[in-house]
């Protein structure tokens, strides 16, 4: 039996009708759909599969998101008794990391995400907060000039370390836009600011860390499976380590790239479950040797199911 990890996608991977394969085809996604709207009071049908503009909104992306990817490991488990090694996402998809590794009811944890959506919007309510797409530069010099910044003031940190030579900053937009001139004359291919006004992973959340923590010790389990921290890009698999780590989470940068490549060597085949195949794409940069598959919809579950059987 190929030993595997299933890895989940956070902020970023949404579209519109993502899911939807799913809601036409399985009993389970209608169910777990209903059941999310009936939690949250939000029509997920509406959210997921009609025009609309609350996709974008992070209170809204972050349990549509966390939705999809724990229907599509749902439906896997149905079908397929293989356990993973371990299991981690990206950002929000560490939360459904957790769901899919017993921590936590995915009901719960659709209702958690909702507010850390809003304590995270709330804690940049003054609308300065942004965030920087940077390519074609090293860790290294990306964070010496986020560091020699910050000492004149300036409040840009790293946030997301996707792959080598990909790191989005977060912190104040302004800030951020005055610094795209440098970032490219020190290498960077590419400095772009984004369309975005929550500047995740950074001290600028700070305020969300407490509003956050009462619903963690509320709905996690005291022990689960092996969740790969984007903190420390090291498992923990206990309430009082979840709680401590998704704290920090808040304000400390993603560890993706070091989570993955840290953790390759210890199985076969990582299977990205949720919409798209954002993670599938980073990895084949980030680990060649390990491969990728991804679970998006029926075609592409049976596909992997089969190649696991292979």
């Amino acid at each position: 039996m190929k030993k595997v990890a299933f890895i989940f996608p956070g902020q970023g991977s949404q579209s519109i009708g993502m899911g939807k394969d799913f809601f036409e085809n399985s009993d389970i996604a209608k169910e777990m759909i209903s059941k999310a709207s009936e939690r949250l009071n939000i029509n997920f049908e509406k959210l997921l599969f009609e025009e609309n503009d609350d996709l974008g909104k992070t209170e809204f992306t972050q349990p549509a998101i966390l939705l999809v990817s724990s229907i599509a490991n749902a439906i896997f488990k149905e079908k397929c008794d293989i356990v993973p090694e371990f299991v981690l996402g990206h950002s929000l998809g560490e939360f459904s990391a957790l769901v899919s590794a017993g921590a936590i009811d995915y009901l719960d944890a659709i209702e958690l995400v909702h507010r850390r959506g809003l304590f995270m919007t709330e804690a940049c309510s003054d609308g300065g907060a942004g965030m920087m797409a940077l390519v074609g530069m090293d860790d290294v010099s990306v964070e010496r000039i986020c560091s020699e910044q910050r000492d004149t003031g300036k409040q840009v940190w790293p946030a997301n370390y996707n792959m080598d030579g990909q790191l989005v900053l977060a912190g104040i937009k302004a800030d951020l836009e005055s610094l795209v001139d440098t970032f490219k004359e020190a290498g960077a291919k590419r400095a772009i600011v984004l369309d975005m006004s929550v500047a995740s992973h950074c001290e600028l959340l700070t305020s969300a860390v407490e509003n956050l923590k009462p619903y963690l010790e509320e709905y996690l389990e005291e022990e689960f499976s092996d969740v790969i921290s984007n903190v420390s890009t090291e498992a923990y698999c206990t309430k009082f380590d979840a709680i401590e780590l998704l704290s920090s989470q808040l304000t400390s940068p993603v560890k993706y790239k070091q989570s993955i490549s840290d953790n390759a060597e210890k199985i076969d085949t990582f299977i990205e479950f949720g919409n798209g195949v954002v993670l599938k794409g980073l990895n084949r940069k980030i680990c060649k040797g390990t491969p990728t598959v991804n679970v998006s919809d029926i075609s592409s579950l049976e596909k992997v199911i089969e190649g696991l059987n292979d």
